[in-house]
């Protein structure tokens, strides 16, 4: 099992034709992944081979849905065309559309945002990498063979780290990894990620991945302590960051206390979250709560 995306999975992809759509479209269908469909509509009609796997081009969102039965839909569009992309796979009532998509004013991202979740779209990003279940399927640009199928669940708001720390634990291996971006608004939360991966019965332990910036952590912490029964393991990116700088992501900034690492990483450990001082470390504590044994936690 995995939460959001799974072998059965059909994906579409908007900005297919694009060179990033394509790039990674291939990796996506050699990860596995069931790509049904690309959507641009001065090309729909026409097919695209990949590597001896013909995708068929459509006209829009719904006619890709109509013909195919897809339920996903990744997003390959530049910045400008963002909010009318994920408008229309609204409209057209995809259940999830992943928004690879950096640099989205944040005014479009909140109207997108409002609009999808009037219409029960599950919305992840904008300016993330997506999310892979390994050995089934993988929606947007996470490299599908730097771990395996396992028992971790993995929230992050940063691609980097998600890619570390899928890389360091990749002896254990993961039900979903989920990367929710870095942007101040997106769409699904590390709430959201941790709520289905508490009802997932092939998840034993989560890692969650937060950054200075916003309260998002602060806000997981209080769910943690109240709904999840499962071990969590966090880290936080940013503790070397200067004061009311921005760094890297657009929600990355600290202004006075609030926002700042420390801050984030003493929420958590309030909550019961083992919080590691580095990736590697943080990877370690979680090897170290999977392998203890019943009854003698570590």
């Amino acid at each position: 099992m995995a939460i959001f995306l799974t072998r059965d999975s059909k994906v579409i992809v908007q900005g297919m034709t694009g060179a990033e759509g394509m790039k990674h479209t291939r990796r996506m269908l050699a990860a596995g992944t069931d790509v049904v469909g690309g959507v641009n509509p001065r090309k729909a009609g026409t097919q695209v081979d990949f590597d001896g796997r013909t995708v068929p081009v459509f006209g829009s969102v719904r006619q890709a849905m109509d013909t195919t039965g897809a339920d996903v839909s990744v997003l390959f569009v530049p910045p400008p065309h963002a909010k009318a992309a994920v408008t229309e796979a609204a409209d057209a009532g995809i259940p999830l559309a992943v928004v690879i998509t950096e640099g989205i004013p944040v005014h479009d991202a909140v109207a997108f945002q409002a609009y999808a979740r009037a219409r029960a779209t599950r919305i992840i990003g904008p300016n993330c990498p997506g999310l892979i279940s390994p050995g089934q399927s993988n929606a947007g640009i996470i490299p599908a063979d730097i771990t395996k199928p396992g028992r971790i669940g993995l929230v992050s708001k940063s691609g980097t780290l998600t890619y570390q720390l899928m890389y360091e634990l990749r002896d254990i291996g993961f039900s979903t990894c989920v990367g929710i971006g870095g942007d101040p608004v997106v769409g699904t939360t590390h709430i959201d990620a941790l709520a289905a991966f508490e009802a997932d019965p092939d998840t034993d332990l989560i890692v969650l991945i937060g950054e200075i910036g916003g309260d998002a952590e602060e806000r997981a912490a209080r769910y943690i302590a109240d709904r999840v029964t499962k071990p969590v393991v966090g880290y936080i990116a940013g503790f070397t960051a200067p004061e009311g700088r921005t760094m890297g992501h657009a929600g990355a900034i600290v202004s006075g206390s609030s926002g700042t690492a420390a801050a984030k990483k003493a929420a958590l450990e309030a909550a019961g979250v083992s919080v590691g001082a580095t990736p590697t470390e943080t990877a370690g504590l979680a090897l170290t709560l999977l392998t203890a044994p019943p009854g003698n936690p570590a």
